[in-house]
């Protein structure tokens, strides 16, 4: 098991040598994940498994663990969300390899010299991994949008408007 992420591998040689690596990578180093957050801080703790399943097909076993921070779609509040991101990725060389890959398995298509940029892949999944409309699981609607609660008693208002209208019929 490596440390240190490489810029970039050959996937076929890290699937044929089983290679494995895990560490941490800084949330700010991931640029195209900090347009989508309300803050740059912490870390992804990451750990990539490169194989061949018991059918032969390349795999590439993402898991990764981030907290990130977030801005609550309910109170407009930044939020920290601890996201986990488990993931099996098929690494198939063109689209037609997609249908062979066993369920459950997400196709990565690689390039034909074999390149692939693993902080690129961790990024990819977290982006995946984002809540559509994140919302603080602790956060709750001010008073002024829900209103009174079922005990509140509502006060009934004095002026009609259509009391008018109604003096209006009993004189025909």
């Amino acid at each position: 098991m490596s440390v240190t992420l490489p810029e970039s591998v050959d996937a076929w040689r890290m699937v044929s040598a089983r290679r494995s690596f895990a560490g941490t990578l800084p949330v700010a180093a991931m640029s195209r994940l900090c347009g989508m957050l309300a803050g740059n801080e912490g870390a992804a703790q990451y750990a990539l498994d490169f194989g061949r399943d018991e059918f032969g097909a390349a795999y590439l076993q993402v898991h990764v663990e981030a907290p990130l921070t977030l801005t609550c779609q309910r109170t407009l509040e930044p939020f920290v969300l601890p996201l986990t991101v488990d993931s099996r990725l098929g690494l198939i060389r063109s689209e037609r390899e997609e249908a062979a890959l066993p369920p459950g398995c997400e196709p990565l298509l690689v390039e034909d010299d074999g390149k692939l940029n693993p902080a690129d892949v961790i990024e990819d999944e977290l982006l995946l991994a984002l809540p559509l409309v994140p919302v603080n699981p602790d956060s709750s609607l001010p008073d002024e949008v829900t209103g009174p609660g079922p005990d509140e008693s509502v006060a009934e208002p004095n002026d009609n408007p259509f009391a008018v209208l109604r003096e209006l019929k009993k004189t025909d």
